[in-house]
C-alpha cells in the first residue's frame, strides 16, 4: 500500500464511522483521535479476542482494572521519571523536531526496499523455480545491503545504550540522513526528553502533589502482585492481565493512529521462577505469533525483531512486527523483565513482595515475562489489511468498483445486515422479525434506505460480512438471499439456518481453537 492508499484508507475511516480526528470542530487536538460507531465495535472486538485468549483459555491468568492516577513513587521507582526519555533532535532550516531513533531507523527501512526489490525482481525474472531463500544468501547486492544495516543497527544500539547524544547526532550526520521536509542536513544536537504528562492532586493548588498519568498499564499490574496472588491464591506460574489507558506526551507523534498521546494497552505480566524466564519468554513469543496469524492479516506481514538497546528492566526483548503502510514497524512486544519491578517497589515502599514457594520451601521475587500490545495499532494493522479497491465486471462486459473492507468476521463492527428488498408489501415486517430474533446474540444493522446494490456497496464499506435480503417470496417460503461480502456470491437460505450460518462463520471461538 503506498502513501496515496493510506490517505485513503484515513479519509474512509472517517466517512464511515471507525476513526475521528479529536475536537474537531475546535480543529482538532495533535495526536488524539475518537472512536466513531464502527471504530468502537472494531476495538471492542479485538479486546474481547485478547481478553480471551489470555484470560479464558489460561487457567493461570487472570485479569485487573487498575486506576489510570498512582502515587508518584511508583513512577520513581519504576525508572519512568528518570529514564522515559527519547532523544529528540531539530532541522534548523525545516523547524521540525525529530525522534533521532526513528530518523535512523527509516533510513535502515530505506536500504531494507532495496532489498526487497532485488528479490521482487528476481522473482519475476525466474518465476515458479525461484529460491527466495537461496537469493538472500547470496545475490552480492542483497548481501552488501544486509551488512549496511547490520552495521547501522550496532551502531544504534551502542549511542543508545550509552546515553551518548552527541555520537547520536554524528551517526546522523554520517549516515548522511536529510530533513524529510527540507532536504537539508542542518541538525541540532540530540537532547532528551521526558514523555510523562504531570498534573496536581488537591483541592488547593498550593498544596497539592504532583502526580503522572501513566505512560503503561504495567505498573498497576506490578503494585497489584501481591493482591491478586493472596486473594486469587495462585501458585507460579500465574499471569495478570489488564486493558487500559496510557499516556504519552510524544513530541514526533504521526502515522495516523499508530503514535498518539492517548492510547489503549492490553498487557499481561507473567510471573515465574527465576531461572525459568528463557523458557516462558519463547513461549509467549509463539504463542502471541499465533494469535497475530489466526486472524489470516497474511503470515508474511509478521516479522520477530530482537532488540540490540535491552530496557534498563530487561535481559531479553523482542518485538512482533507488522507491515504497515508505511513499512514494519512494531506491534506487540515480549520482554524478559527479570526482578526488576517488584525488587524495585519492594526497595521504595518498603513492603515485601515475595512469594513463598511451597515446592521449594524458600521465599523469593518472582520474575516476569511481559506481552505488550496497543490496541489502537492492532485496530490499524486490521484496518489497513482490510481496506481494498476492487475492480468488478458486470454481466454486460461494464466494469464498476467498489471499496471492501475485508475485516476479519470475529472483528468486524456489525456481523450481518437486514434488508427488506422495499419499504411495503409486509417485507419491513418480515425484516424486522429476522433482525429481532438475532440482534440477542450477533451485532446486526437494520437498512432499507436506497437500491439494495447501493445498501451492498455500504455494508461493503464497513466490512459487514454477510447481508440478508427479504424479498416477496420469504414471506412464501420463509427462505433470504445472504450475500457474501469477499465474494458477493448470494444463495438462498431458509431463515432458521441464519443462525448457525452466523455462528460458524463469525464466533470468536473459530479464533480461539487455533490457539489451543
Amino acid at each position: 500500500m503506498n502513501e496515496d492508499i493510506f490517505k485513503k484508507l484515513i479519509a474512509h475511516s472517517k466517512e464511515y464511522g471507525f476513526i475521528f480526528p479529536s475536537s474537531e470542530i475546535y480543529d482538532g487536538l495533535g495526536a488524539v483521535y475518537d472512536y466513531g460507531q464502527m471504530g468502537a465495535e472494531l476495538k471492542n472486538n479485538i479486546k474481547r479476542y485478547w481478553w480471551d485468549a489470555m484470560v479464558r483459555l489460561n487457567e493461570n491468568i487472570v485479569g485487573i482494572d487498575s486506576a489510570i492516577f498512582m502515587h508518584p513513587r511508583i513512577w520513581e521507582a519504576s525508572g519512568h521519571v528518570g529514564a522515559f526519555n527519547d532523544p529528540l533532535i531539530d532541522n534548523k532550516d525545516s523547524k521540525k523536531r525529530y525522534r533521532a531513533d526513528v530518523l535512523v531507523e527509516d533510513h535502515i527501512a530505506k536500504i531494507e526496499e532495496k532489498i526487497e526489490k532485488e528479490v521482487e525482481k528476481a522473482r519475476k525474472r525466474f518465476g515458479e523455480s525461484f529460491d527466495e531463500a537461496q537469493f538472500r544468501t547470496t545475490n552480492p547486492r542483497v548481501l552488501e545491503n544486509t551488512q549496511k544495516i547490520e552495521e547501522i543497527r550496532h551502531k544504534l544500539a551502542d549511542v543508545m545504550n550509552a546515553n551518548d547524544l552527541e555520537a547520536f547526532r554524528q551517526l546522523i550526520i554520517d549516515l548522511d540522513i536529510v530533513c524529510p521536509i527540507s532536504g537539508s542536513r542542518n541538525w541540532t544536537d540530540v537532547r532528551q526528553f521526558n514523555l510523562m504528562f504531570s498534573t496536581q492532586m488537591g483541592s488547593v493548588s498550593e498544596d497539592a502533589n504532583v502526580i503522572y498519568l501513566r505512560p503503561e498499564t504495567a505498573q498497576g499490574i506490578f503494585v497489584n502482585y501481591l493482591n491478586v496472588q493472596k486473594t486469587g491464591r495462585m501458585k507460579l506460574p500465574f499471569g495478570i492481565a489488564q486493558i487500559g489507558k496510557a499516556f504519552r506526551n510524544e513530541i514526533v507523534a504521526r502515522q495516523f493512529i499508530f503514535r498518539m498521546r492517548e492510547f489503549e494497552q492490553m498487557e499481561m505480566q507473567f510471573f515465574i521462577r527465576p531461572g525459568s524466564e528463557m523458557q516462558w519468554y519463547e513461549h509467549w513469543k509463539q504463542f502471541r505469533l499465533k494469535w497475530h496469524k489466526a486472524l489470516g492479516l497474511g503470515d508474511r506481514k509478521y516479522r520477530f525483531h530482537d532488540h540490540d538497546k535491552l530496557a534498563h528492566y530487561a535481559n531479553a526483548a523482542a518485538d512482533i512486527e507488522f507491515e504497515f503502510p508505511f513499512g514494519f514497524k512494531e506491534l506487540e512486544g515480549i520482554h524478559s523483565r527479570t526482578d526488576f519491578d517488584l525488587s524495585s517497589h519492594e526497595k521504595f515502599s518498603g513492603k515485601k513482595l515475595r512469594y513463598f514457594d511451597p515446592e521449594t520451601n524458600e521465599s523469593y521475587v518472582p520474575y516476569v515475562v511481559e506481552t505488550s500490545i496497543g490496541v489502537d495499532r492492532m485496530v490499524l494493522a486490521v484496518l489497513s489489511t482490510a481496506y481494498e479497491e476492487e475492480k468488478i465486471t458486470k454481466e454486460d462486459g461494464s466494469v464498476d468498483e467498489r471499496v471492501v473492507m475485508r475485516i476479519p468476521p470475529a472483528l468486524a463492527p456489525i456481523k450481518m445486515a437486514v434488508m427488506p428488498l422495499i419499504k411495503k408489501d409486509g417485507l419491513p415486517e418480515k425484516a424486522r422479525e429476522i433482525m429481532n430474533e438475532l440482534k440477542f446474540d450477533f451485532m446486526c444493522q437494520y437498512d432499507e434506505k436506497d437500491s439494495i446494490g447501493k445498501r451492498y456497496r455500504r455494508q461493503d464499506a464497513i466490512g459487514t460480512p454477510f447481508c440478508v435480503t427479504i424479498d416477496h417470496q420469504t414471506l412464501e417460503d420463509n427462505m433470504v438471499t445472504i450475500r457474501y461480502r469477499d465474494t458477493m456470491e448470494q444463495e438462498r437460505v431458509p431463515i432458521s439456518s441464519l443462525r448457525g450460518i452466523m455462528e460458524e462463520k463469525v464466533s470468536m471461538r473459530n479464533l480461539l481453537t487455533q490457539l489451543m
